[in-house]
């Protein structure tokens, strides 16, 4: 004989079983000890073996025909070891080796020895049986390993309040038929052979199936027949057991009654805890399934809004000018679409974010789950954070560009105005220094000098006259430097140049004076006509040149009154004109009369004016176009005047639309807040009413937008202020963004209570009376109740909150899961919870424990195996995923911790 595995096992089958089974309860090992060996029962009666051999046969083929094939005779059947190891696979659900498929009898003790060393690896101690006496057909040894096989993998696991395999079973029974008249089960062989026993058993579990009360006990063949007939038509479990032989033998066999037995305890023990355990298990997945598929959603929508934040700020942060109005310009309409295409999106998604969240923690509470606390950045205080920051970024950046276009515009009107100036002084001077490098005086005659003298005088007085012009060259130059004008550096050489050339004009003159008044006393007679116009003409033609400049001068206004003021300054300049037309004719007498003295005295005159180059044809020309440039500023004034009417059109045209729309939209914000206070009617009333309300203030959008494109043109004609309306485009834009997040708000909130509400079981009439009551003690209408207001309320309801020392703890605790973060106010939202909680019955985290320790047969762990064929695919393969590896001291390859998994799923410690 061969001893298997002999050392450090669970139990032995056999002779030396004795004394060496494990502890906690009694082991199958003392249940044998204690028992006639075996050998000596098949020897005493023969009764008992045909039992066994009966009942074995049909407890294998029950398991053999899942394989589809079954056995006829047990001592022949399993000889060559191929249908014992199926059957071993079959019961144990594991692979064992590769069987060997010869015929010789080496393979047949080699395919045995795999089944037995099989066995041995369960914990089984085989003694005296050996696979020559199986391959042998040694019956004994045959229905002695097959009685090992059951004890393992049928009765071995039953335990009831932990008892032994066997205790268990008969515990259970007694437990199963206590309630039955003329059925006492106190062992596994007497008690049975009336059959009230076994019928007793299915009528407890099927009692559709047994009309007991009309079995009587003096009829045990019927009573039998009938429990086995039932057994193997309705519940699937074979004939393992003939009627007559139990009746005719005065001790049934107790190895073949517990194998029969046993089955019953497998068909009924497990199917209604494993039906109702896996129920629990699949709603309580089913949430949580849900509630990751939203946490998942929140933090890629999160992600997506707070990416586009951190794009966006940087753009309405950056602050560097353009050097031209049009690249300005460009920048503001890229800001217009911002306000107008891209960021109203993204206030939708902002609220939906919220809403998302809000609903999802309402859902987390109403399943025991502990809170949703989004992934590190991704909060909504994060995301509330980021907004704010780019609302501060955004504000002020409108006021900016436009501040930033009237810089650039005036910087273009300065600049003109310089290149203007700065070319009438350089047409003035050119020629000048070569003339006052000239030495003529030193060849001319007295008349000559005498004229060059009053030449001089005269470009002394045409020279500080273009004083005025230099400086205000050089001050225009000055103030495009401090606006930061883009072309400086060019502006900056050639305002040098002209003043170095001013200054050198200078020197020159006072070194052509000096000449001149060496010989100044050489000088007796210069013509007084000439020198008197020269003196009058220079001046005059001066103011001609400087009226020209000024009839050309750019002008910029923004308001009626600007452009009002240049007309009458300009009406003002006219009414100048008539004595200006006289000094002119004054002028050219002077002229005149000096030809006509000429002329009468007969005196030759040498050609034009000594003393100046404005020539009476200069005066005249220049005259003729002041003449004609008085009616061009004329017209530009009155367009002028004409675009600023229009703009006042515009001013009072958008102040107009203001002054409907902003009032529009307080009063819409204050109604919500009346709508969330007096909400009437069922709560599916109350939302589709909040509903039509959305729309009605949705199709309200087409007034904003004709604001909008008012605003816009007011924009584009660089309107800065309006004194009709103390309303902005700006406010409206806000007040709308708020209007709108404020009714989706109060949307969700009911969208949350209708969702507490179906969770939770309450009536309508109980959230109405909610309602009703929390709204009585709001006093305020602030939404929140505080302290006193609350207890109030509680006692309205039926809660004995009074002011005494029970009544103050009650308060005490109920304020602590009302108001966990101790703010003083219990909100709406936190009253219904707390009602709901007080009112419904939820699951719980030790609920899910002992639902998967039904599931996994009473272990501490459970396998992939038992929870795929358990639960639905979907979800099994859920938990397998998330689960950890099980690692206590009863641990197998395999196991899985179902503990840890159910406390985690309600954010509570491991138990």
């Amino acid at each position: 004989m061969v001893d298997y595995h002999a050392a450090n096992q669970s139990y032995q089958y056999g002779p030396s079983s004795a004394g060496n089974g494990a502890g906690g309860g009694g082991s199958m090992g003392d249940y044998m000890a204690q028992e006639d060996d075996w050998d000596r029962d098949l020897l005493l009666d023969p009764a008992w073996e045909k039992q066994q051999r009966k009942t074995f046969t049909a407890w294998c083929n029950s398991h053999l025909r899942k394989a589809g094939t079954q056995i006829e005779n047990i001592d022949e059947d399993f000889r060559d070891g191929l249908k014992l190891m199926l059957l071993l696979e079959v019961i144990s659900g594991e692979r064992l080796p590769k069987p060997e498929r010869g015929k010789m009898r080496v393979h047949k003790i080699n395919n045995v020895n795999k089944a037995l060393d099989f066995i041995a690896s369960k914990g089984v101690k085989l003694v005296s049986i050996g696979a020559e006496e199986i391959v042998d057909g040694n019956a004994k040894m045959t229905l002695g390993m097959i009685w090992t096989i059951i004890l393992r993998f049928a009765i071995q696991d039953i335990s009831v309040e932990e008892t032994s395999a066997k205790e268990g079973l008969l515990l259970w029974c007694q437990r199963k038929t206590a309630p039955y008249k003329n059925v006492n089960v106190q062992n596994f062989h007497i008690s049975w052979k009336d059959g009230l026993a076994f019928n007793a058993l299915i009528h407890r579990h099927r009692p559709e199936l047994i009309e007991y009360d009309k079995l009587r006990k003096d009829d045990p063949v019927t009573n039998l027949n009938n429990a086995f007939e039932v057994a193997e038509k309705y519940l699937d479990i074979p004939k393992m057991l003939d009627a007559e032989d139990i009746v005719n033998t005065a001790r049934p066999d107790e190895k073949a009654i517990m194998t029969y037995v046993s089955s019953f305890y497998h068909a009924f023990s497990g199917a209604q805890k494993a039906e109702t355990a896996a129920n629990r298990i699949c709603k309580v997945l089913a949430v949580n399934q849900e509630n990751e598929h939203l946490m998942e959603d929140y933090e890629r929508l999160a992600s997506d809004l707070l990416e586009w934040i951190r794009r966006t700020i940087p753009w309405l942060e950056d602050r560097v000018p353009q050097k031209t109005i049009q690249e300005m310009q460009q920048k503001l309409e890229d800001f217009r679409d911002y306000r107008r295409v891209h960021k109203p999106p993204k206030v939708q998604e902002k609220c939906q974010l919220e809403i998302n969240f809000n609903t999802l923690q309402t859902k987390l509470r109403l399943s025991n789950r502990p809170a949703f606390m989004p992934s590190e950045g991704r909060m909504v205080s994060d995301i509330n954070n980021g907004w704010q920051h780019l609302e501060q970024a955004e504000k002020g950046y409108e006021e900016w560009l436009l501040n930033e276009i009237r810089r650039l515009e005036r910087l273009d009107h300065l600049a003109e105005k310089f290149r203007q100036k700065a070319s009438i002084h350089e047409a003035w001077t050119d020629g000048k220094e070569a003339m006052l490098k000239h030495r003529d005086y030193e060849t001319a005659t007295l008349s000559d000098i005498k004229a060059l003298i009053r030449k001089h005088e005269a470009f002394e007085s045409d020279l500080a006259a273009h004083q005025d012009r230099v400086e205000q060259i050089a001050a225009i130059a000055q103030e495009l430097n401090e606006l930061d004008y883009y072309d400086s550096h060019n502006v900056n050489t050639r305002c040098q140049k002209i003043c170095d050339q001013w200054d050198a004009l200078g020197s020159l003159t006072q070194s052509r004076r000096e000449a001149l008044e060496k010989t100044e006393k050489q000088l007796e007679t210069i013509d007084q006509l000439h020198l008197e116009y020269a003196k009058r003409a220079a001046p005059f033609n001066n103011w001609m040149e400087s009226a020209m400049e000024d009839l050309q001068d750019m002008f910029i206004v923004h308001t009626i009154e600007e452009i009002e003021g240049l007309i009458s300054a300009h009406d003002q300049f006219k009414s100048t004109l008539p004595d200006a037309d006289r000094e002119r004719e004054a002028i050219l007498a002077i002229h005149k009369e000096a030809q006509r003295i000429a002329e009468s005295n007969h005196i030759k005159l040498s050609g034009s004016n000594p003393y100046t180059t404005v020539t009476p044809q200069i005066i005249n020309s220049k005259w003729e176009k002041v003449q004609q440039l008085v009616p061009k500023r004329d017209h530009a004034l009155l367009e002028e005047q004409s675009k600023q009417q229009s703009n006042e059109h515009l001013r009072r045209q958008f102040a107009s639309q203001a002054n409907i729309v902003g009032p529009w939209i307080q009063t819409k914000m204050e109604e919500i807040g009346r709508i969330s206070i007096e909400m009437n009617g069922t709560l599916e009333d109350q939302l589709n009413h909040l509903k039509r309300y959305e729309r009605s203030i949705v199709d309200y959008k087409p007034n904003l937008d004709l604001l909008e494109q008012q605003h816009q043109l007011i924009q584009e004609a660089l309107i800065f202020d309006n004194k009709h309306t103390n309303y902005t485009m700006e406010h409206i834009r806000v007040g709308w963004e708020q209007l709108l997040t404020t009714i989706a708000r109060t949307i969700n909130e009911v969208e949350n209570q209708i969702l507490t509400r179906d969770a939770k079981g309450i009536s309508q009439e109980q959230m109405q009376e909610f309602r009703a009551s929390f709204n009585h003690f709001d006093k305020d209408h602030g939404g929140a109740l505080g302290p006193e207001e609350f207890k109030a309320c509680l006692i309205s309801l039926g809660y004995d909150v009074e002011n005494d020392r029970q009544g103050d703890a009650e308060f005490n605790r109920i304020m602590s899961v009302v108001d966990p973060n101790h703010s003083g106010l219990v909100t709406f939202q936190a009253f219904i919870d707390f009602m709901s909680r007080e009112t419904t019955d939820t699951d719980t985290a030790d609920q899910v424990i002992a639902s998967f320790k039904v599931l996994a047969g009473d272990k501490n762990f459970i396998t992939a195996e038992e929870l795929r064929r358990e639960l639905p695919p979907d979800q099994a393969e859920y938990c397998i995923a998330r689960m950890a590896p099980y690692q206590g001291p009863d641990a197998v390859p395999g196991a899985l911790d179902y503990k840890s998994f159910s406390t985690a799923l309600y954010g509570e410690s491991d138990l």
